[in-house]
């Protein structure tokens, strides 16, 4: 990855979420809050899958997956911040500022791909039922995870090595809280076309065919649901199906709103907005969707505090 720009910038000022003192208190209150319910929740899940053999299965192995990615994600961009409302020390190097900004792709690539191999899982689960153990099996399923990681974190060097390439002559203070593609651009004294080509044709490639896959593998769900006879079969598949999709929607609408536009409709509220929602929102969601509203991980999680309390009186 290059980490040399072409112009004379060493480093950044990141503009954070207010320019008014008072609010930094208070700011810096509510996303520590906000982050220790991200980590606590995730890491619930985490630790409560890897200790119950039982529940080391294809959907329980991407939820614990998906747990990482949802500690990791926010926390390119939340610590970081946090030390900016506390400090008001709101520097970053050059290679700092790269850095955030490829792991932020990365992290964010992903949970695309981890939740379309999720859809697939659930796919093969409901509509060829029969041959589930087969087209799932542990080594499909470590293929499907380390095909999602490797393509997540292999789309973005190309964009990173291109902006890091790019004149920052102008201003050095990003108007964001953390270091993103559009207020890296509106920096930039360099023509940045090929950047938002790039953009757009590795938007249409990956994120878009992730997303076509995942809303593939829905819709022949929802029409084999449609077929089962039991009105509680039926709710109960359609209550999954609608959390995951709901998880989905929310994650590509944002990237979405974010990325897929031209530099010159950049509006620093709408993407200060639409980033917090991107940043926090999902991975607040999914421990709630996911894991904690299961009768079976509630199972498990009893069976964890049940040991936790014996070993504390033992």
């Amino acid at each position: 990855m290059a980490i040399e720009n072409q112009g004379n910038v060493s480093g950044f000022l990141i503009q954070g979420l207010s320019d008014t003192p008072r609010f930094h208190l208070p700011l810096f209150v509510l996303f520590l809050g906000i982050y220790l319910i991200i980590l606590l929740g995730n890491l619930i899940i985490f630790l409560v899958i890897s200790c119950n053999p039982h529940l080391h299965t294809p959907m329980y192995i991407f939820l614990l997956n998906l747990s990482l990615i949802d500690i990791s994600f926010p926390s390119t961009v939340l610590p970081n911040l946090l030390h900016i409302l506390l400090t008001q020390q709101n520097n970053i190097s050059f290679l700092g500022c790269m850095t955030q900004m490829y792991l932020f792709m990365a992290l964010g690539c992903s949970e695309y791909f981890l939740l379309t191999a999720m859809a697939y899982d659930r796919y093969v689960a409901i509509c060829d039922p029969l041959h589930y153990i087969a087209r799932m099996s542990r080594k499909h399923c470590a293929g499907l995870i380390t095909a999602a990681f490797t393509v997540g974190f292999v789309d973005p060097v190309g964009l990173v090595i291109l902006i890091s390439k790019l004149s920052y002559c102008a201003s050095r203070l990003i108007n964001h809280f953390f270091c993103d593609i559009s207020p890296l651009l509106k920096l930039s004294c360099s023509k940045i076309l090929s950047v938002e080509l790039f953009i757009y044709i590795g938007g249409t490639l990956f994120t878009f065919n992730a997303f076509l896959l995942t809303l593939t593998s829905y819709i022949f769900i929802i029409s084999a649901i449609l077929k089962i006879q039991s009105s509680e079969g039926r709710q109960k598949a359609f209550s999954t199906c609608a959390s995951h999709l709901a998880c989905v929607i929310t994650l590509y609408g944002t990237v979405i709103c974010l990325y897929m536009r031209p530099t010159t409709s950049y509006s620093l509220k709408r993407d200060m907005f639409f980033s917090l929602l991107y940043i926090v929102l999902v991975p607040v969601l999914n421990p709630l969707i996911y894991t904690l509203k299961n009768r079976e991980f509630q199972i498990c999680l009893n069976k964890v505090r049940q040991r936790l309390y014996i070993k504390r009186f033992w």
